[in-house]
């Protein structure tokens, strides 16, 4: 209880309620929820450890003591993001939906986030960890798709092919593909993937 002031009542004293700490996996989570958050609208180099922090409502300090640096912590946020695709899709429809979000002319923010990830040589350590851990998980997906006995290599052909293809028509003014109609690229890209993968949807 505080310290009485001259002529306060006991009864006046209003007693302070004791801070609730959070668990190690809700502050994880309340920074993953933050990150995604800033990520999504500042872009990786305008959102600081700190802006995080005060979005999730902890100390900085639990920043780097749960992920170690801004980088992985993206690395964290896009993982996440990749494997929520991954379970909400079938693998027959993987291909498809991923082309489909990339050559949106307005992607979700995550959206965006994740496949600039995918694709990106700017940010070193944590699209390094990004490829490594969502390329892994997306080529035993795609992989699944075919039974030939070099179904990962084949997958993963695919992938990167998918991931050139959003990349040159983002950054190149060349046509006619800049230009083209997604739909016409989309079903270009199926049939051809089906040679490779062969239960593709097409």
């Amino acid at each position: 209880m505080g310290r009485l002031g001259r002529g306060a009542h006991p009864a006046d004293v209003v007693t302070a309620e004791p801070v609730r700490r959070r668990d190690s996996a809700a502050t994880r989570a309340a920074l993953l929820d933050a990150a995604t958050t800033l990520f999504a609208e500042r872009g990786f180099d305008r959102t600081t450890v700190r802006d995080i922090a005060a979005a999730a409502g902890v100390n900085q300090a639990l920043l780097f003591r749960y992920f170690g640096s801004k980088d992985a912590l993206y690395a964290a946020v896009m993982a996440n993001r990749g494997r929520e695709l991954l379970e909400a899709e079938e693998p027959e429809r993987l291909v498809e939906t991923v082309l489909r979000r990339m050559l949106e002319e307005a992607p979700r923010p995550v959206d965006h986030l994740l496949f600039t990830a995918l694709r990106s040589e700017g940010i070193d350590s944590a699209a390094a960890a990004i490829r490594k851990e969502l390329g892994d998980d997306y080529i035993s997906a795609l992989s699944t798709l075919t039974d030939a006995e070099d179904g990962e290599l084949r997958a993963e052909l695919v992938l990167a092919w998918v991931i050139g293809i959003s990349m040159v028509r983002a950054t190149s003014a060349k046509e006619p593909l800049r230009s083209a109609n997604s739909e016409e690229i989309i079903r270009l890209v199926l049939r051809a993937a089906g040679t490779l993968l062969e239960r593709t949807e097409q």
